[in-house]
């Protein structure tokens, strides 16, 4: 299983210290819990990848009530961007005399006009416009030299929600295409976001990289565009830069060529189009950065980094496994890798723990770099993971986009499940699949038991602000989410989940999509596979998806008198939120007796009888067997202290992961006052007597366990 002790095999004698060592970790779930008890919010997660610091939650000054187009966070119906020229220049010194870095840039976006009107509303944060000799920020034509485009009337900065209001004096054509020109200058900030300077010292020189952060509304920090995931195009990208420096972006490099800007020579790198794709999957990068390579089924792989890192063989590791994971989920989704390559850059100041931009990755650097000299195994462990999570999302999130950030959930916690596959695929001795109970599940049910916790899908129009969408990347979207869908495919089986994951991207491709159409597509799955369910899978899952929280279940072994009660660390916290299913769930168990394992059962509503959970004195029952559902289990004493007994006797009998489950649950049940504490103390007793040497060649001397 996960991680473990890496100590000598005449160390693994000192139990004592092992079971004192679970009790101090106990302790320190429990300064956890108080912590975020007190903070009463979700903890929050990466963009991608992991880790990073917290999100902004702040909400900006929200305008007064209006029916104007551009007093409202979401972009109107009528304009559908087809591509973008964009020409982009950072300046990697800072402006004469100050500390201000900029970029200068310009774009030209091609659109259809969708419904006739009078007003384009594209977005823009932070830019400031050259004008034009119609006095305007910007210029319109026509595609069509049939029909003469309407000059432009005036325009305005909204910069609430952050546009460039256009009026026109008379109305764009419906099904007429349309080409908007700007000219452009923006600050290369430190902010981490939108297109900024990331800044370290190498070998005693101070250097500066511009790179980008997109996700989930920065695009327009770096140029104006319709910055809505749903909006979808090609993008052309040319990078002026310093000779010297690499240029890096989605496509690959077209042409290069020195051409002279005002009196310095510059290098201008024209790139591919991109395929089409979301604004916040942009990326382009200008650096000195090195790099090493190699073809995996002909598909260029590149690593990036410092040029110390990468001499000192920092991105060896990165570039050995890229092509394997891969080619596994090629075959996982049953579509090709669509791209020619596919770059990872690793970045010295980077916020998310990693992005997934199409054909262009880009990471913190512990996230991606591994020094066999210095780096632990865990560290390995986890470029393995992060790497696998970026790459599904090559195909679940980038070919196939979310309609809206609502959904996030179900694109982050799909590439938080399928990331465990991809690495172990990397990684097939260290039985990583293991570690999505630790990572992810006992993660999050610290956070989904408080009542400050919220449902993973949210309505459309309750997410609209950047900051509201910023707030959605949290535990819950990505950890519960993996649970769920890691819960979901356990008992659909996977053959079933895949092919209706495959049919989902085979329609979708190119397009959007919301979380009802994967239900769709893996229902139909089951139905061609005469799974048997309780329900349809929308009706399932929504149980899952539509309420925050989970069950746990309570089984008398002596009556087989089944049922579930909503989960809370605190009994006397008060549920204000409404759930559309009264905090019930459908819920898959999968479970054994005394050692063998026995047909799944369901618990469709509130409790229930299953004769087949009806024990005699001598046999035990464990559910939730490797803890495949989202749910804490209880068991009557009599269970109980037959399972202490099998712990203490036979613990073989018990899967691994369900010791580390047996400790968890009866700990939080005990806190949460539904079992004695001396219960869940005894749980622990077999812990000092118990080392067990793994199997699976990890990479160190002898692997022990407490567990």
């Amino acid at each position: 299983m996960g991680k473990g002790f890496y100590i000598s095999k005449a160390v693994g004698i000192v139990g004592v210290i092992l079971g004192a060592g679970a009790l101090a970790t106990i302790i320190a779930l429990s300064v956890v819990y108080s912590q975020e008890k007190a903070k009463n919010n979700a903890d929050p997660s990466p963009t991608d990848g992991g880790t990073t610091s917290s999100p902004t939650t702040s909400s900006p000054t929200t305008p007064a009530p209006s029916n104007n187009p551009w007093d409202k966070y979401r972009l109107p119906t009528s304009l559908m961007p087809e591509s973008y020229n964009v020409s982009l220049q950072p300046r990697l010194t800072p402006v004469n005399g100050t500390e201000f870095y900029i970029f200068t840039g310009e774009s030209t976006v091609e659109f259809v006009c969708v419904e006739e009107t009078d007003l384009i509303l594209i977005h823009s944060h932070k830019l400031n416009y050259s004008q034009f000799e119609n006095g305007q920020p910007a210029m319109l034509v026509s595609l069509d030299t049939a029909v003469e485009a309407p000059s432009i009337k005036s325009t305005q900065m909204q910069t609430v929600t952050q546009y460039l209001v256009i009026h026109l004096n008379g109305k764009l054509v419906k099904g007429q295409r349309y080409r908007l020109y700007t000219i452009f200058t923006g600050e290369l900030a430190d902010d981490l976001g939108g297109f900024y300077r990331s800044v370290f010292d190498e070998d005693g020189v101070t250097k500066v990289v511009a790179t980008t952060q997109m996700q989930p509304t920065h695009a327009r920090k770096a140029f104006p565009c319709f910055d809505e995931p749903a909006m979808k195009a090609v993008f052309n990208i040319t990078l002026i830069h310093d000779i010297g420096t690499v240029a890096l972006s989605n496509g690959e490099e077209k042409e290069s060529s020195q051409i002279s800007v005002g009196d310095k020579m510059m290098q201008r790198t024209v790139f591919e189009p991109t395929l089409k794709m979301s604004t916040y999957l942009l990326a382009f990068i200008v650096s000195d950065f090195a790099s090493i390579s190699n073809i995996s089924d002909n598909v260029s792989i590149r690593i990036f980094a410092r040029k110390t890192a990468i001499a000192a063989g920092q991105g060896q590791y990165a570039l050995d496994i890229t092509g394997p994971i891969l080619n596994f989920f090629e075959q996982y989704y049953n579509y090709k890798y669509p791209l020619p390559k596919s770059d990872q850059v690793a970045l010295p100041d980077f916020n998310a723990g990693a992005m997934e931009n199409w054909g262009l990755i880009t990471y913190r650097e512990t996230a991606l770099l591994y020094d066999e000299a210095f780096s632990s195994n865990s560290n390995r462990e986890r470029i393995a993971t992060i790497i696998a999570h970026e790459l599904a999302h090559m195909w679940f999130g980038n070919l196939v986009t979310l309609r809206w950030w609502n959904d996030l959930w179900l694109n982050e916690g799909f590439a938080s499940y399928v990331e465990y596959l991809g690495a172990d695929k990397a990684e097939p001795t260290w039985n990583v699949k293991d570690l999505i109970v630790l990572s992810d599940v006992h993660r999050v049910f610290a956070v989904d038991a408080l009542t400050s916790s919220h449902p993973l899908s949210s309505k459309e129009e309750d997410v609209q602000t950047p900051a509201q969408i910023s707030e959605l990347f949290d535990a819950i979207s990505y950890s519960k989410g993996a649970a769920v869908l890691r819960m979901l495919s356990d008992f659909l089986t996977e053959d079933v989940f895949t092919k209706g994951l495959q049919t989902y991207l085979a329609e979708f491709a190119f397009g959007t999509a919301v979380y009802t159409d994967l239900w769709s597509h893996l229902d139909e799955a089951a139905r061609l596979n005469e799974t048997e369910l309780p329900a349809p899978v929308p009706d399932i899952m929504n149980t899952w998806v539509l309420q925050m929280g989970f069950p746990v279940i309570t089984i008398n072994t002596t009556a087989g008198h089944v049922s579930q009660q909503h989960f809370l660390l605190d009994p006397n916290s008060n549920v204000t939120a409404v759930s559309p299913y009264n905090y019930e769930w459908i819920v898959p168990i999968k479970w054994m007796k005394t050692g063998v394992i026995q047909k799944p059962e369901w618990l469709e509503t509130k409790s229930a009888t299953i004769n087949a959970m009806k024990v005699t004195a001598d046999d035990w029952v464990l559910a939730n067997l490797n803890v495949v559902g989202y749910y804490r289990v209880n068991y009557d004493q009599g269970n109980w202290d037959r399972l202490l007994r099998a712990l203490n006797t036979n613990h073989m009998d018990i899967p691994v992961i369900n010791r580390a489950q047996l400790v968890d649950d009866a700990f939080n049940l005990a806190r949460a006052q539904i079992i004695p504490t001396v219960l869940a103390l005894s749980v622990t007793k077999y812990l000092y007597r118990r080392q067990i040497i793994c199997p699976g060649n990890r990479p160190s001397t002898t692997w022990t366990s407490s567990i």
